[in-house]
């Protein structure tokens, strides 16, 4: 996690307090120590948290691929044949962003019946519309070789600001209103904002595995936990 910090020396308005916060993540990083707090009065800190759900624009998947032979140019081969076949079904689906890691091989030892051999696997990953979950799935899912793993909603890039502005102002109100009953306990009616550290965020992922019965209901893409940014901060008031 990184943390940031800018120092408040005055008794800014909260809407001058959150202009600051915006800036500060454009801004460069400040050494821990470097800024020194003075508070006339009771340090309180609080943490503050947000989140907001936003609508699903793709999904992100990621696979690894496998094959097996008596020897590594063997394994390789098959390797090969097995990732243009998955191309090509990745072609059909016009995934985007498509990225294809080199093979690593590695000598598996002889198992009760079944003799020693090569193996070797690389990665897959990409991006595509959510209304083609399902064929990815049955028909990516079923290749030879093929292993699906988690796949990530995301969220339109359109209005990240927007939201990004939003889920500062409501982690630090949520802190504030923390720091302001803590305050009341101890008879003090004045915060005056000091320090603020923001977290990181994330998004939820879901695990996929393939089916085999025809008959079965389409994966849909609609039950999938829809992409939620999410933020967090610490912040230090005085209070007076």
């Amino acid at each position: 996690m990184v943390s940031r910090s800018i120092p408040l020396l005055s008794c800014s308005a909260t809407l001058l307090l959150l202009s600051a916060l915006q800036a500060l993540l454009a801004g460069p990083l400040r050494a821990e120590g470097q800024v020194l707090l003075s508070c006339n009065g009771t340090l309180v800190e609080a943490r503050g948290q947000a989140e907001r759900k936003r609508v699903t624009d793709r999904l992100r998947f990621s696979l690894g691929l496998e094959a097996e032979g008596s020897t590594a140019a063997g394994a390789l081969g098959l390797l090969q044949d097995r990732l243009a076949a998955l191309r090509r079904q990745l072609q059909d689906l016009q995934v985007q962003e498509l990225e294809v890691s080199s093979p690593s091989t590695w000598q598996r030892g002889a198992e009760g019946q079944r003799p020693a051999a090569v193996q070797a696997q690389l990665q897959v990953s990409g991006a595509l519309a959510p209304g083609r979950l399902q064929p990815l799935v049955r028909q990516v899912g079923s290749l030879p070789g093929v292993r699906l793993a988690p796949v990530t909603t995301q969220a339109s890039a359109v209005g990240d600001l927007a939201v990004q502005r939003q889920l500062l102002r409501d982690a630090y109100l949520d802190a504030r209103r923390q720091a302001l009953e803590i305050a009341g306990v101890l008879g003090r009616t004045t915060l005056v904002p000091l320090e603020i550290q923001l977290d990181g965020g994330m998004r939820p992922m879901l695990m996929l595995r393939a089916t085999a019965a025809d008959a079965s209901p389409p994966f849909d893409p609609k039950e999938l936990q829809a992409p939620v940014d999410r933020l967090g901060l610490s912040a230090r008031f005085c209070a007076r």
